[in-house]
């Protein structure tokens, strides 16, 4: 960010410099987050794997999707956006759980 002075102030009060900065910022702990996310989907899917389990778990995905419905009503986030994004992250742990079997 531009300086510390950014992290108090509102949007609406941001030049637009500061507003993309920030928006970057966002954009670089979404794909730590991924990458994290990601990282523990691997390590379920090699216990699944030494545990003979399958590699779709519908219940758990339910758990999941539900979860980010109320997560996104939590934040006033459109729901369906939050969980179409989640589908795709459960749909991408599963093919990579089905190749690497």
């Amino acid at each position: 960010m531009a300086d510390d002075d950014t992290d108090r102030r509102r949007p609406d009060e941001m030049s637009l410099d500061e507003l993309r900065e920030e928006i970057e910022s966002i954009d670089r702990e979404l794909v730590e987050l991924i990458a994290r996310r990601t990282y523990v989907a691997d390590t379920v899917a090699e216990v699944k794997e030494k545990r003979d389990l399958p590699t779709t778990d519908e219940a758990q995905e339910e758990a999941v999707m539900d979860r980010a419905g109320r997560n996104a009503e939590r934040f006033d986030v459109d729901a369906n956006l939050v969980k179409a994004i989640f589908r795709l992250l459960i749909e991408l742990n599963k093919v990579e759980q089905r190749e690497s079997r």
